[in-house]
């Protein structure tokens, strides 16, 4: 990366800012001011932070056409989709302010001749790297379980949504955190290294691709820091012969293409039983060609296009491999002709291992059909992936689905009968080549703080 980075819109190939990258010394000394900020960060009450919350709230609600607007000219997402992220994100603040507090709040324990104190001290700096997809909401999630805990917080984004990652530190300045509280870095991989070994720097929590992850957990690694990862995933949705066949394929078209099928969490894979596939496939597709893309500004569209040139250009690429490999491409899996990084509304069938739409993630609106003979076998082929973030079962014998999910799914969540994106109250998080750790629910409170026992004797 040169000195400075410009911004695209993906729609149009319009080049929309140019940024500076800080130098290694800049950097440096925005972690020194984020460091003396947690020295009083740290002894605020939790009134006080969640007042901050609530108000961060408000103003993400007042910013949100503002704030949708930019995530659509700097990564193409629908602005109906960036409202909708914007009201995920005051949702967290506002659960954030309530549930914070409780969260973090001393327990007690029974100690002999005594009593004793569990106590959840803040760390310090805590630094996240983010991807471009959830622009806000990818910060927000780290940032809020962090702030609230007492620590203060570093981001390093995407550079593609550079603008979004100075509007989140403007948020929190705006909404009464202390100036350097939170603190975004305008940084390159090199300088980013730099971040992750400066002794100011508690842990690192990053989202991303597995590459990535590993990358980033044996550098933090070397110098005894935690880190939490959540990483990519090829989800795979079931659908059993039993299934409400109306129901499952209404959710998962739309777990294929929201967000341009741009989501760790978007239903990737479609392992369907073979007494109802031939059904399930024919409806399926039939919902799928009426997906079309276009202007994210415009209220008809349904998708927007991918962030950028390279990954839809990979995306294809995955997409040609599979075929040549024995898939076929019953839609789409064509690059279109014009201006903007679109893709079309894709479907696959005749998956098989060897395949990229089998081993790996499709990260764009391609989906790839899967039959097989019955429920047992649905479950192997789901689990038999490298990942285990997210997948789902479809079934009108919803005892037997929430036992296959609870017992069976190697996975960190699991939708049945429908698709649902996060939910403040709720985990986040994966198993295997998906990361570790968990955000949300009150769990991403608990991450980076020192779990302290204090023992006290009595006379």
């Amino acid at each position: 990366m040169s000195d400075t980075y410009q911004t695209v819109n993906p729609a149009t190939d319009e080049v929309l800012e140019t940024y500076q990258l800080m130098s290694r010394d800049e950097a440096a000394k925005v972690v020194q001011q984020c460091h003396e900020a947690f020295g009083t960060w740290r002894k605020t009450s939790f009134d006080e932070r969640a007042k901050a919350f609530r108000k961060a709230a408000e103003l993400i609600r007042e910013r949100k056409d503002e704030y949708a607007r930019l995530m659509t000219r700097e990564m193409g997402k629908t602005l109906a989709q960036g409202k909708q992220e914007c009201e995920l994100c005051a949702a967290i603040c506002e659960y954030t302010a309530e549930q914070g507090p409780k969260e973090l709040a001393d327990q007690e324990r029974e100690l002999n001749g005594g009593r004793a104190l569990v106590t959840f001290q803040p760390e310090g700096v805590i630094y996240g790297i983010q991807p471009w997809n959830f622009p806000l909401y990818q910060v927000i999630r780290y940032s809020a379980a962090n702030l609230i805990a007492g620590n203060t917080v570093l981001l390093k984004h995407a550079p593609n949504v550079w603008g979004m990652a100075l509007e989140v530190e403007k948020l929190y300045r705006d909404a009464g955190f202390p100036e350097n509280a939170f603190r975004t870095l305008l940084i390159d991989h090199d300088v980013s290294n730099d971040v992750i070994e400066n002794p100011l720097v508690r842990g690192v929590t990053l989202t991303g691709s597995p590459n990535a992850g590993r990358a980033v957990a044996q550098r933090a690694a070397k110098v005894l820091k935690k880190t939490v990862l959540e990483l990519g995933s090829n989800d795979a949705y079931l659908i059993l012969a039993d299934a409400d066949l109306k129901k499952a394929v209404q959710y998962c078209v739309q777990g294929r293409v929201y967000n341009t099928g741009q989501t760790c969490v978007a239903a990737k894979r479609f392992i369907v039983e073979d007494a109802i596939y031939d059904q399930f496939r024919d409806a399926y597709l039939e919902q799928m060609k009426q997906i079309t893309f276009g202007d994210p500004t415009q209220k008809e569209t349904v998708m927007g296009p991918m962030a950028r040139k390279d990954l839809r250009d990979g995306l294809h690429e995955q997409v040609r491999k599979s075929v040549d490999n024995g898939a076929t491409c019953l839609l789409g899996g064509e690059i279109p002709e014009g201006k903007g990084c679109f893709y079309p509304a894709t479907v696959l069938e005749n998956v098989v291992p060897g395949q990229p739409a089998y081993d790996e993630e499709l990260f764009g609106p391609v989906a790839s059909l899967i039959r097989v003979k019955d429920a047992e076998e649905a479950m192997k082929v789901a689990n038999d992936s490298p990942y285990g973030l997210g997948g789902g079962i479809f079934s009108q014998n919803e005892a037997r689905a929430i036992e296959m999910a609870r017992e069976e799914f190697d996975t960190g969540m699991v939708n049945i009968n429908g698709y649902n994106l996060a939910q403040p109250n709720l985990p986040f998080g994966g198993v295997k080549a998906s990361g570790y750790g968990r955000e949300h629910g009150g769990f991403g409170m608990h991450e980076f703080v020192n779990v302290k026992s204090v023992m006290i004797t009595e006379s």
